[in-house]
């Protein structure tokens, strides 16, 4: 039986570029569109650059493909905070002619990416378009009965990351400024997963009793982050005190983002999750790597 053909919306960004490889491992015929070809496309695959707003030059490719991965659009809460008509248009209207060219090519699996924050008051407009999102693709399967697998993800981290990833940045900056700081309070707490184990879940989840379901793809553990901190403190052997600003002016939740008694979802884990002290060494030389890199461009 050959193995299904898919289309990965964003493919070449921090998370999707690594669902792309995790695909592509397990065999699977793989189509990437997204705005920009980064360095991190897979050269197994096939690269269509392309907008979203583009919904003549997606629709080509659908006819071609039986499962959708959609995880293009604004996944930034500061973006989304400073552009809210933009969120708009491209999480939730063009999120829903998707959904309707995916109806129209009869794509067997749409599988969305949303977040844990779509369960929560915080989070601002980033929030709003994810709980929208969310319900117009139910509202979508109740009428037209269009096959989908919603996947809320909790605190990513790891190599292909940018500077608005939270981890990243604290590393980033600690480099760069030789301080090590956190944007927010030391009693927040996050069940952080690493990029690859959870690029291996968003392929685990074709399987058929994932579908029609939401899904939750965060680690196991809650992990406090004064405890993040003193390992990164350990790790890049910071001799100053551990800077903690309590800012959180774009409502970022501190322990907890559920607040609405909806639809948890099912909570999806590896057997074995990577160490996080391995995973945040990896991408401390990630960082340091790619600062390299760009300096040495620079002259």
């Amino acid at each position: 039986m050959d193995k299904k053909k898919i289309l990965v919306l964003g493919g070449a960004g921090f998370l999707g570029s690594h669902v792309v490889d995790a695909l592509i491992k397990n065999n699977y015929n793989v189509i990437i569109y997204d705005i920009k070809k980064s360095k991190w496309i897979n050269k197994k695959c096939k690269f269509y650059k392309g907008n979203i707003l583009n919904l003549k030059k997606l629709e080509v490719l659908l006819k071609k493909v039986d499962v959708v991965y959609n995880f293009a659009g604004i996944s930034d809460l500061t973006d989304a905070y400073k552009n809210p008509i933009k969120t708009i248009n491209l999480n939730i209207l063009i999120h829903a002619k998707i959904i309707e060219l995916c109806i129209k090519n009869k794509i067997n699996r749409y599988i969305y990416a949303s977040s844990i924050y779509a369960l929560s008051d915080n989070g601002s407009f980033y929030k709003c378009s994810k709980q929208a999102a969310e319900n117009y693709l139910i509202e979508y399967n109740k009428k037209e009965k269009i096959n989908y697998t919603i996947l809320r993800f909790g605190s990513l981290y790891g190599p292909r990351s940018n500077y608005n990833n939270g981890l990243y940045k604290i590393i980033f900056d600690f480099i760069k400024n030789d301080r090590l700081s956190y944007f927010g309070s030391s009693k927040a707490i996050r069940n952080y997963i690493y990029v690859k184990d959870a690029a291996k879940i968003c392929v685990e989840i074709i399987k058929e009793n994932y579908k029609n379901k939401i899904i939750q793809i965060t680690g196991k553990k809650s992990i406090q982050i004064n405890q993040i901190m003193k390992k990164l403190s350990k790790l890049l052997k910071n001799k100053k005190k551990i800077e903690y600003k309590n800012l959180n002016n774009l409502n970022h939740y501190e322990k907890n983002p559920f607040t609405y008694k909806l639809d948890y979802g099912l909570k999806c884990f590896l057997k074995k999750e990577q160490k996080i002290d391995k995973c945040i060494t990896e991408l401390y030389n990630f960082i340091k790597n790619d600062m390299k890199v760009k300096n040495e461009n620079q002259k």
